[in-house]
């Protein structure tokens, strides 16, 4: 059950509730006075400490200080008569996790010890996590400038309940960050769930989300429980909430402010205490200036906005994965390559990765997989990137030029995700109904 050090000048009183702590499993150290605590700690830190306040010498809030220096996760519980009661509460807002008045209530004590040392060993995964996070973000991103402010931002957030907008393009690793906030959160027991709003058909977005009761529509012939329910308690991933029709958006807005939903064919709410975290590759607050995205929605999602920096930004991280990819496919396709030329590498360096850390992943995969011999040559990584090279000499320099060949491009990706559908197209693209139907006849998209 976890270490606690029981201190009080009373030796009735500690081996009392030594007794009783051993009965439910807790492992027991005495000490009779702040010193000889102070030493027991640093020689074998404790799960809590259950510290009486009025003692000889050090009293128990001084005791209390030097605890916090020593190790400031450490969970003290402070004892105390009744007429103490106020000084507890002092030691309370001072840092002191609960107190329990002399003699202490057992059933409640140990229900206040167990949670105090779940909390204790919690914390220090979550710091264990916490040290492996900038390593592990750093073999997956690299160790640019922009992504060392990027691990920052994400090691800001997680410790805390806000809600988070990853924003970045295709291929950057948002739902690795998704998970890397999760991990090191106080929520990292709890369930991961990612919903991906851009898979979930128009008709069933409501009952995916929070679930329905038997006999809500033709077919429910049981209980289902949504993305949010299974949820509870732990963090929901939404990823490309862009997608997010705007009547359920108003639907999602009371959820999050009320804690609760109604699963479809039920009146009776269900309580739920989520963490959300979502993700976009677009520029929501375009999407709020074209009315396609709710704005009170943007602001309740958003507490925190990351966004992630697309490789073509940060070209000096590209060494690190194509030489850390290479070992990859090398394992993957058993193929022994022993370096990269430079004028190759020079290539890939200059490149503008459109799909970021994932295309430049393929692109490697590929060369390796292509190389006679164990080096990887410009002969080899050429071709690759021929059909991007191509476009980039063929195509017009006028930025006008550029930007219609783009936005017919996404047009046409927004087509085809929705299937035709112009409503949820429009909606995609952040543009009204009207403006599309122009642009799909400008283009001869029909």
């Amino acid at each position: 059950m976890g270490k606690v050090l029981i201190v009080d000048d009373d030796n009735d009183l500690r081996a009392v509730v030594g007794d009783v702590l051993k009965e439910e499993g807790f492992e027991v150290s005495e000490a009779k006075d702040g010193v000889t605590a102070l030493g027991a700690i640093k020689k074998n830190m404790p799960d809590a400490v259950l510290l009486d306040l009025k003692m000889p010498g050090l009293d128990g809030i001084e005791v209390m200080q030097e605890i916090r220096k020593i190790d400031s996760r450490i969970p003290v519980i402070i004892m105390t008569a009744h007429g103490d009661i106020p000084t507890a509460v002092a030691a309370i807002q001072k840092g002191a996790y609960d107190f329990t008045i002399k003699p202490p209530d057992f059933d409640k004590l140990i229900i206040a010890l167990k949670r105090a040392v779940e909390r204790r060993k919690l914390e220090i995964e979550v710091k264990r996590f916490s040290n492996a996070l900038d390593l592990s973000l750093e073999q997956m991103f690299g160790s640019s400038p922009a992504i060392k402010k990027l691990v920052d931002q994400i090691t800001q957030v997680a410790g805390t309940n806000l809600s988070v907008i990853i924003q970045g393009e295709t291929g950057t690793g948002k739902t690795f960050i998704a998970n890397a906030i999760h991990s090191v959160s106080t929520r990292a027991r709890k369930a991961f769930v990612r919903v991906d709003m851009g898979l979930i058909p128009d008709t069933l977005f409501e009952s995916e989300l929070f679930g329905y009761r038997k006999g809500a529509f033709t077919g429910a012939d049981r209980h289902k429980a949504g993305y949010f329910e299974n949820a509870n308690s732990g963090t929901i991933f939404i990823d490309e909430i862009e997608n997010i029709p705007l009547h359920i958006q108003g639907k999602l807005l009371s959820v999050l402010d009320e804690k609760r939903i109604y699963p479809l064919g039920s009146t009776t709410p269900v309580s739920i205490d989520v963490r959300v975290v979502a993700a976009t590759n677009k520029d929501i607050r375009q999407c709020v200036m074209a009315k396609n995205f709710r704005e009170d929605l943007y602001y309740r999602l958003g507490e925190f906005v990351i966004k992630v920096p697309p490789l073509r930004e940060r070209s000096e991280d590209i060494p690190f994965f194509v030489n850390k990819f290479i070992l990859d496919a090398g394992t993957e396709l058993n193929r022994q390559i022993r370096e990269i030329t430079g004028d190759a590498l020079t290539l890939l360096v200059n490149h503008t990765w459109p799909g970021n850390v994932r295309e430049l992943k393929n692109v490697v995969r590929k060369a390796v997989l292509m190389s006679a011999g164990d080096v990887i040559d410009k002969h080899v990584v050429g071709p690759l990137l021929t059909e991007f090279e191509v476009e980039e000499k063929t195509s017009s320099l006028s930025i006008k030029d550029a930007v219609r060949d783009v936005e017919k491009r996404k047009i046409k990706e927004a087509l085809r995700r929705t299937n035709g559908n112009k409503t949820r197209s429009a909606e995609l693209l952040c543009i009204s109904y009207k403006n599309l139907l122009d642009k799909i006849k400008i283009y001869g998209l029909e």
